[in-house]
């Protein structure tokens, strides 16, 4: 039997986030298991049987869109006909304008390959039940303001926000301010880092699918 630990952050957020109706702000460093602590939450809440993008997750680079496509893949293996695509800069815009035609549920982007797409009709976000900004102090400090802010432009009032970031910065304020709703905030501690020698397994199954 394996035993699994949660980080703090995952302990905190997952809770929250799974069946909540609020905005969140999770504020925790880099390397603390964030991708499970939104990841998990998001699959469990995603309709397969719904042919739309219904989540929709920023991160600053493709590094880490990569990364959190191929997590979010793992903990999905066991979801029938769930599709997690990742789509940023650096790699042949045609080929992901050929994969999005395919239903697609949870998007994983950068910024700005995001606004190309969405400005050529590949991307809609007006059925968006969940956008997630991953790193946002990251987006933030490598220039991506005016990105964000027209994206945000793109995505329903009634979505769910899921912001985590390292720090509370002046912007990140304001993206706060402007465009979530009374979120639920969860500070941890800048100490705790994820042991890398520590494999967390998680699967996420549906209801139909669990025996």
């Amino acid at each position: 039997m394996e035993f699994v630990s949660p980080t703090d952050i995952q302990q905190e957020a997952i809770p929250q986030l799974i069946g909540g109706d609020r905005d969140f702000i999770g504020l925790a460093q880099t390397g603390t298991g964030k991708t499970a602590a939104f990841g998990l939450p998001l699959l469990e809440m995603i309709d397969p049987q719904e042919k739309h993008t219904q989540a929709l997750v920023l991160a600053p680079t493709r590094e880490l869109g990569r990364q959190i496509a191929e997590q979010l893949g793992k903990f999905s293996k066991h979801v029938k006909g769930l599709k997690v695509l990742p789509v940023y800069g650096g790699a042949a815009i045609m080929n992901q304008i050929k994969d999005l035609k395919k239903p697609t549920h949870i998007i994983i982007a950068t910024p700005g390959r995001l606004i190309d797409l969405i400005k050529r009709k590949a991307v809609k976000l007006d059925q968006l039940k969940f956008l997630v900004l991953d790193e946002a102090d990251e987006m933030v400090s490598m220039g991506f303001k005016e990105e964000l802010d027209e994206i945000l432009s793109y995505t329903p009032e009634n979505k769910q926000t899921w912001l985590f970031s390292a720090t509370m910065a002046k912007e990140i304020k304001r993206i706060v301010s402007k465009y979530m709703d009374d979120p639920i905030e969860v500070k941890i501690n800048s100490e705790e880092k994820v042991n890398v020698n520590i494999k967390h397994q998680f699967v996420v199954t549906k209801n139909h699918d669990k025996t």
